[in-house]
């Protein structure tokens, strides 16, 4: 007997050009099932409702500082659709120790880096800055720290000779666009 694919939800803030090489890449492991959003107004949202995906703008500012709130109410949606497991794909938010929590070995999130190496921001520029003859970007569950989680996998990007942050930020997302989908059909192939 087959089993079914894992119904993943993308979190996304922005244009959501990792959400759609996820959607592109799913096969037998995991369909997308929903795309959420704190932004109403973010391009990704629309993409994906274009193409039949279930999607939910939950904006943070109606919840003021009160995150836990905004979280309650975000895990409710991912529960009422049956969500096994969160991808983050550009969603600019840190998330609560709550929500990680509830979350915990099965919420994945890339960064543009080859972690451990430069957690946070301004990854391709510190790359240059410390001379690394490459970068990089990796997938890995998402922890209380950030960008601490264990790492599931890793794709390398040379830095060539003259790279701005900006070039070698344009090679390492074509890298991730290739590994997020794989990445993320290896984890929910393991899933029992």
């Amino acid at each position: 007997m087959t089993k079914a694919p894992v119904r993943v939800a993308v979190l996304i803030s922005g244009t959501g050009s990792n959400l759609r090489a996820l959607v592109e890449g799913a096969g037998d492991a995991y369909s997308v099932a929903l795309v959420l959003s704190n932004r109403p107004e973010a391009p990704g949202l629309a993409w994906a409702a274009d193409r039949g995906i279930a999607t939910l703008a939950l904006p943070h500012a109606p919840f003021g500082k009160d995150r836990q709130a905004h979280e309650a109410a975000l895990d409710a949606a991912l529960r009422a659709h049956d969500i096994e497991v969160l991808a983050l794909a550009g969603y600019m938010r840190v998330l609560t120790p709550w929500l990680v929590g509830r979350w915990s070995g099965r919420m994945l999130n890339i960064h543009p880096s080859l972690l451990p190496k430069y957690p946070g921001l301004d990854t391709h520029r510190r790359a240059i800055e410390a001379g690394d003859a490459e970068a990089g970007c990796t997938v890995h569950l998402v922890s209380e720290g950030v960008d601490e989680g264990p790492v599931l996998d890793q794709a390398r990007v040379p830095v060539l000779d003259g790279d701005t942050p900006e070039t070698l930020a344009a090679r390492v997302l074509e890298a991730e666009h290739r590994l997020y989908p794989a990445a993320l059909a290896a984890f929910c192939g393991e899933l029992s």
